[in-house]
Parts: C-alpha cells; sequence; structure tokens
C-alpha cells in the first residue's frame, strides 16, 4: 500500500468521526423535541399527584361564552381549560377510561365537572357535556363502535355510571 493510499484512508476515517461527533452534538443540543418527551416520561405516581393538585386559577378570564363544535364565533376553551369566574371545588378528580377514550372528572360545589378527556387512536369526541352540572357526559366515536362515557358524583367522589 502506498503512502498516499494511507494518507487518503487516515484523512477519509477523520472526517467520518468528526461528522458523526457533529451529529451526536446536534442531537444531544436539540435533545427531547426530537427525540423524546418533553419534561421526560413521568411514572404512575407522579401522573396521580399531578392530578391530585389543584387546578391552577387562569391569570385572565374572558367574557366570551364557549360555543358548540362546528361553530366559529366566540371562543371555545379545550379540554382542561377553565372559562368564567373561578370555581371552588372539593379537589376529588378520578380517572376514567373506556375503549373510545379517557376522561378525567371532578365533584365539587356546583356538582361534577369534567375536567379533561382524551379520545382513543381511530376515535374522536362526538359530543361533550362538560358541566358542571349533576351528571355530565361525553361520546367516543370509531368507525365501528361509539362509546358514551357519562359521570356523576355520589357524596363527594365521581363514579361512573350507566345511561339512562
Amino acid at each position: 500500500m502506498s503512502r498516499r493510499s494511507i494518507l487518503v484512508a487516515t484523512g477519509w476515517v477523520a472526517t467520518a468521526a468528526v461528522a458523526s461527533l457533529i451529529g451526536l452534538g446536534a442531537i444531544r443540543l436539540v435533545g427531547e423535541s426530537i427525540t423524546g418527551t418533553p419534561g421526560g416520561v413521568r411514572s404512575e405516581a407522579e401522573i396521580e399527584r399531578a392530578l391530585a393538585s389543584p387546578e391552577p386559577l387562569p391569570a385572565a378570564t374572558t367574557s366570551a361564552t364557549p360555543t358548540s363544535p362546528g361553530t366559529t364565533s366566540g371562543t371555545r376553551p379545550g379540554p382542561g381549560a377553565t372559562s368564567g369566574a373561578p370555581t371552588a371545588s372539593s379537589g376529588v378528580r378520578r380517572g376514567f377510561a373506556t375503549d373510545g377514550g379517557t376522561a378525567v372528572a371532578e365533584c365539587g360545589a356546583g356538582g361534577v365537572r369534567l375536567v379533561s378527556w382524551a379520545p382513543a387512536q381511530g376515535y374522536r369526541v362526538r359530543d361533550v357535556d362538560r358541566g358542571p352540572d349533576d351528571d355530565v357526559e361525553v361520546t367516543f366515536e370509531g368507525s365501528a363502535h361509539e362509546y358514551e362515557l357519562k359521570v356523576r358524583c355520589i357524596g363527594s367522589e365521581p363514579v361512573a355510571v350507566a345511561d339512562d
């Protein structure tokens, strides 16, 4: 092997090593936004603590009225958002799951209300009655099935009930 071939091979290996290090450094710099969950993966205990803690009050309230899906006027708060004046709650929250999706409900002074809801993959939210009221419900609709979750407060605890 000639001296020139050795220099070319050495140069190629050095260039590949430098390019690999630059690529790894860029991935590490960008980090979680590409390769992972922001804030890391949470344990079941951390999720339960987060759900048990009181909901933060909004910085500013709006006078816009929630609109039904499909309309474009006004402001419609998303799942878990609050609108209007803050309400006192007992803080008793509970999560519920169906094959169509999940929901978190809370019992408070005004009755039960849905705190958040999320459809499962392949399903969409067809209808939501978030409360507060005597009972609240969310309907998850898929191509073959529909799941309705209805929740009431029994005592001070949210409980799933059969549809009337």
